[in-house]
């Protein structure tokens, strides 16, 4: 029903009986709750200082690859040596693959990104923003990890093949034998982001100061644990990722050496076993903590 007003000419609904009430909004499902939240998230990381920073950080090994096929093209590629021993390019990548980035780029990214997923949103004390939404809180969590994990992938892999095709051919390398080898280094790379991820984004849901005790673990913890004759190293990302990699593992240095001698290698089906279920457990006490816990924002 209306009725018109005579004066300015405009119609005003008239409430009544027949007029319905305010829709209620139904919460979405968990699965559209994490695809909302990682749509959100995927455009703020992919577009970050942090991830403009980190991508020069991975392109470092490219900018090293690339002057070594600089020097190859200017008949130089002789000089590059190991031990005193010329090298070929699939020594050198895998070398790279070991040194670079399971040993440093793969535990940094997990680090800076997997504790900041709440911590940051603490930090900036836009946590309220997201946890006052119908949506579960393990969707924020879950929605945020999914867009981390492609944000460091699409980081880290296109690096990955541009350095093999620099690199493999040093020293009449073959593009062909080594394509095998390369593509368990982008599966394996993939999963150490994953699995490097959940573990760092549960110290970041349940410990104020998540990032030093996410470089004390990657860089204290596992070095020693893997040098150590025993059990602890079963307590370790790296010694499952480890045993997948193709490559040669490199002697540069003590704890190489000790790794080497004291190295009992796991099969590929218990290191994939081991680190899905890190992943899954990882995620699912990190989802129940962020549920649970009160967050307090500073002044």
């Amino acid at each position: 029903m209306s009725t018109m007003t005579p004066d300015m000419n405009v119609t005003v609904p008239m409430a009544g009986p027949s007029l319905a009430g305010p829709a209620i909004r139904k919460a979405p499902s968990f699965a559209t709750a994490v695809l909302r939240v990682f749509d959100l998230s995927l455009g703020q990381m992919l577009w970050s200082r942090r991830t403009i920073f980190l991508g020069l950080v991975v392109g470092s090994p490219v900018a090293l690859g690339l002057m070594l096929r600089i020097l190859d093209a200017l008949g130089f590629a002789g000089t590059i040596r190991m031990g005193g021993a010329a090298v070929t390019g699939p020594t050198v990548f895998g070398n790279m693959i070991w040194l670079l980035y399971l040993r440093f780029l793969v535990p940094v990214l997990g680090v800076f990104y997997g504790t900041s997923l709440i911590a940051d949103e603490v930090d900036d004390k836009t946590i309220t923003y997201l946890f006052v939404r119908p949506i579960s809180r393990r969707a924020v969590l879950v929605g945020k990890y999914l867009a981390y994990v492609v944000t460091t992938v699409f980081v880290v892999l296109p690096s990955v093949v541009v350095l093999y095709l620099c690199v493999q051919p040093l020293g009449h390398g073959s593009l062909a034998e080594g394509f095998m080898g390369l593509l368990i280094d982008l599966g394996l790379l993939g999963v150490g982001l994953a699995a490097y991820g959940a573990l760092f984004a549960l110290i970041g849901a349940g410990i104020k100061h998540p990032l030093v005790v996410g470089l004390v673990f990657a860089f204290g913890w596992e070095q020693v644990a893997l040098a150590l004759p025993g059990y602890l190293r079963k307590f370790t990302i790296a010694y499952y990722l480890q045993a997948l990699v193709p490559h040669v593992m490199p002697a540069d240095g003590l704890g190489s050496a000790l790794q080497s001698l004291f190295r009992d290698v796991p099969s590929p089906t218990m290191s994939l076993s081991a680190i899905f279920v890190v992943i899954v457990v990882c995620l699912a006490i990190a989802g129940w903590m962020v549920e649970k816990r009160e967050y307090v924002l500073e002044q």
